[in-house]
């Protein structure tokens, strides 16, 4: 990054940006100096910032489901050491040889369109001073408590409905949601609750009433098959359960099990199965995948240095909440159509930005305040 923004006019333009007047471009060793010193809650305070105003102009509305956003929550190995990187480390041992890691718990806002914008992060990592004796290393169980608490402080009053896997088919889950007064949607196995899920199989064949089937409307697409039942006692709780069959032309069968808190009939079952349920792996597919295999480098130690790589961590989920906007944007396909690709497009603001001064209305806080960011083929701003 020292190369790329080495010319006097790339200098100008991010003194502009950044209201300072550095005589030269910063070596990318000075960002990591700085970052071991920032607070990762004010990295985290920016991202918040920025998804509070997505909110604020009412840019997800459309993908709100009875009025509550989808925020999916899931782990994910980030950095792994083969020695020991700091007291903090999680280990794992298999075969005689020791491996040193640091996984994150994320809550991500989902849509069907396939954002995966990052809410908040927990970092999963043993406290200090901890040893094998005192108690069992930190989880993504022990986490998630943390992650939504956070949560919850920072958007307080926001509608949510929690996507959840299997690890998360628990009491004290539910008692969190009732607590905050969200929705969920939770993978629901056999191995999760067995009893549970027993008396969900008896309950089920006792309401043959509650089934429908969809048709693919072509030959390759697979056959719907759903089942559900409501009022499935979880300790104090009163939980759903929608499960949805897939058969495809093959003959190849797969089956998605869910607990909800939503209602379920005739009318909403196959509705929520897809809008809802099905939207949990975009987590996995639009945010983990796209970070770690796209040109993110998720897993790759911006630093070795604690904190740093922390507010690395941040600044990552920042930048592909910006690269998500433009790449879904309502203006991409006809610049991408002028430029051939998005590649040559990033080239082309990057040689933009080395060669060329900012105009001064880009600058005008009060003009950029009225920009509105609008989807493809949407017309909600």
């Amino acid at each position: 990054m020292g190369y790329q923004f080495d010319s006097p006019k790339a200098l100008e333009n991010l003194n502009a940006l950044a209201g300072t007047s550095l005589e030269r471009v910063e070596d990318p060793d000075t960002l990591a100096n700085y970052l071991a010193r920032l607070p990762v809650t004010e990295s985290s305070k920016l991202r918040h910032l920025m998804v509070q105003r997505l909110i604020r102009m009412k840019f997800l509305d459309r993908f709100r489901v009875n009025r509550a956003f989808l925020v999916a929550i899931d782990g994910t190995g980030w950095l792994t050491y083969h020695e020991r990187h700091c007291e903090h480390c999680l280990t794992r041992t298999h075969d005689n040889v020791t491996v040193y890691y640091h996984p994150v718990l994320e809550a991500k806002l989902v849509t069907p369109d396939g954002l995966a914008i990052s809410l908040a992060t927990e970092f999963i990592e043993n406290p200090e001073g901890w040893t094998k004796q005192d108690c069992k290393q930190d989880c993504e169980s022990k986490a998630f408590h943390r992650l939504v608490e956070r949560l919850k402080k920072s958007f307080p009053k926001m509608s949510i409905c929690l996507l959840l896997d299997g690890l998360y088919a628990q009491q004290p889950v539910l008692d969190r949601c009732a607590e905050y007064d969200w929705h969920y949607f939770i993978t629901f196995k056999e191995g999760s609750m067995p009893a549970r899920f027993e008396e969900y199989e008896r309950l089920k064949a006792l309401q043959p009433a509650n089934r429908l089937q969809r048709d693919g409307d072509d030959d390759d697409d697979a056959r719907q098959e759903f089942a559900w039942i409501n009022g499935l006692p979880i300790g104090p709780h009163q939980a759903n359960v929608l499960e949805c069959r897939e058969v495809r032309a093959n003959g190849d069968a797969k089956k998605f099990v869910w607990l909800t808190d939503f209602a379920l009939d005739q009318h909403n079952a196959a509705s929520l199965a897809q809008r809802v349920g099905r939207q949990r792996w975009k987590i996995e597919n639009q945010g983990f995948n796209i970070q770690k295999n796209h040109g993110y480098n998720l897993e790759h130690a911006y630093s070795e240095h604690e904190q740093a790589a922390k507010n690395f961590y941040v600044l990552l989920q920042i930048a592909h909440m910006i690269m998500q906007l433009l790449e879904n944007g309502s203006l991409l396909p006809d610049v991408v159509q002028a430029f051939g690709s998005k590649r040559a497009l990033s080239h082309r603001l990057l040689e933009c930005l080395r060669n060329n001064l900012l105009p001064s209305d880009a600058l005008d806080l009060a003009a950029t305040a009225a920009i509105q960011i609008r989807l493809r083929d949407s017309d909600s701003g």
